[in-house]
């Protein structure tokens, strides 16, 4: 009788799959997906590839081609948003030399330049969320900047899909900041990324995540698929920066596929699955494709949250390719091979997860639990600011996302009673008066008795 109440109490606790991680219904997350304009993608994937180049060592001064004059157009449609928004836009260049090095990609000095757009929050204006595209480009020969690079895939159209997300969410106000971020320098090296990493973690930004969009305009894979509704959520397991203490503590007590990084792709499968169901996010537990590397990897590297987002199927035909026609296939990445459509869904997945994420309350802090030998788990946390409560999330050590949910109301600690500690790994989201939630927190340590 006493295990038949116990398995009683520890079901009513238990909250389905499907109702896990569960995102408000949100009519303006409705408005933001059918404010994503395709054709205002493809102009500027076509306005971008049309410079002929955009190699980090190209042309500077042109008006009509080279990385000079796709940076001066992107910095001029950031300008024109913040115009139709009232000035809510801060613009900035990050203008960065790196002095030529014969034995790599950048051999002559060349200022790596950042072009980023901040749509400031209201109450927590130092919380970021970003998301970023790359402004150059490459052929086969990475180090030749005069031969023709349209870049249309890679990477214009992640580049257009953060202009096209400025113009949307610039149309509304957010309690965290958003940054809309064009990085130089991807194929020499990841310079702009690092440069604006740095730069965050100099100047103590809390990013809540960086979303890294990397092609995200093909539909037809080089294996032959055509696929115009799912793509890839690429994230590291745990922070690089990891103490040898904290990876003492995954090995006995779990995390190891927990990091914040990890966190957030879960957040931005919840909000896809949420809210554009017909999409198919894949969540792809490595860091990159690979032996391959993206613009996030610099923010990770400094310890922020950051994720890559892309195509799911790749046609390597028309990546680092100069265009041309062998034995009846076309190589070069022009815009012939861009799906407009897929790339202004791709750009409304981004939008709605930053959206979101620029609701939520920070997340909380210093997370702990304790629960050995007990027929129960207990949390701890700091609160974090704007919360109007706290949900405790559980799941199988197997499984790939939170499977169980419970609000536990504006609380610091909160016990699961017949929930065994052994069987489950556990997080903690704080959650808004608007129904949003920050990103899941996973424990950092035991709690002390």
């Amino acid at each position: 009788m006493k295990r038949f109440l116990l398995l009683t109490l520890a079901s009513l606790f238990i909250v389905s799959a499907s109702q896990a991680q569960d995102m408000p219904d949100d009519s303006q997350m409705g408005a933001i997906i059918d404010s994503v304009s395709a054709d205002r993608i493809e102009a500027d994937i076509r306005t971008l590839a049309g410079f002929g180049t955009r190699h980090t060592m190209s042309d500077t001064t042109s008006s009509t081609r080279g990385i000079g004059a796709a940076r001066r157009w992107i910095k001029d449609e950031f300008q024109k948003i913040s115009k139709a928004c009232g000035g809510c836009l801060e613009i900035h260049e990050q203008r960065t030399l790196v002095e030529g090095d014969p034995e790599t990609r950048i051999y002559e000095d060349t200022y790596v330049v950042n072009i980023y757009a901040v749509l400031k929050g209201s109450e927590n204006p130092n919380s970021y969320v970003m998301m970023s595209g790359d402004i150059d480009s490459r052929a086969s020969d990475a180090r030749n900047y005069t031969i023709d690079a349209p870049g249309a895939n890679d990477n214009a159209s992640g580049m257009a899909g953060a202009i096209e997300a400025a113009r949307v969410l610039s149309q509304y106000e957010f309690d965290n900041s958003i940054i809309f971020t064009g990085l130089s320098g991807e194929e020499q090296g990841l310079y702009g990324g690092r440069f604006l990493a740095k730069k965050a973690k100099e100047e103590s930004w809390n990013m809540i995540g960086v979303l890294n969009n990397d092609m995200i305009g093909n539909i037809e894979g080089v294996d032959g698929v055509i696929d115009n509704r799912s793509f890839r959520i690429f994230s590291e397991p745990y922070s690089a920066n990891a103490t040898m203490r904290e990876l003492q503590l995954k090995r006995f007590y779990g995390g190891e596929n927990d990091g914040i990084s990890r966190q957030l792709a879960r957040y931005i499968y919840e909000t896809t699955e949420k809210y554009m169901p017909q999409m198919n996010p894949i969540l792809i537990y490595r860091l990159d494709r690979f032996g391959r590397g993206g613009h996030h990897r610099p923010f990770n590297a400094e310890g922020f949250a950051g994720v890559r987002i892309m195509e799911a199927h790749e046609n390597y035909n028309r990546q680092h390719q100069n265009i041309r026609t062998e034995d009846g296939i076309e190589y070069g990445d022009d815009v012939e091979g861009v799906n407009f459509n897929y790339a202004k869904k791709m750009t409304a997945v981004n939008a709605v997860a930053m959206a979101s994420l620029a609701k939520a309350p920070t997340k909380p802090d210093s997370v702990q639990i304790g629960g050995a030998v007990q027929p129960s788990t207990t949390l701890q946390w700091e609160k974090s600011e704007s919360a109007e409560g706290y949900k405790i999330y559980w799941r199988a050590t197997t499984a790939p996302l939170w499977e169980h949910s419970k609000y536990v109301g504006d609380v610091s600690e909160f016990t699961l009673e017949g929930i065994v500690i052994d069987n489950y790994l556990f997080g903690v989201s704080a959650v808004g008066e608007n129904g949003h939630e920050s990103v899941v927190s996973y424990p950092a340590g035991l709690i002390q008795n």
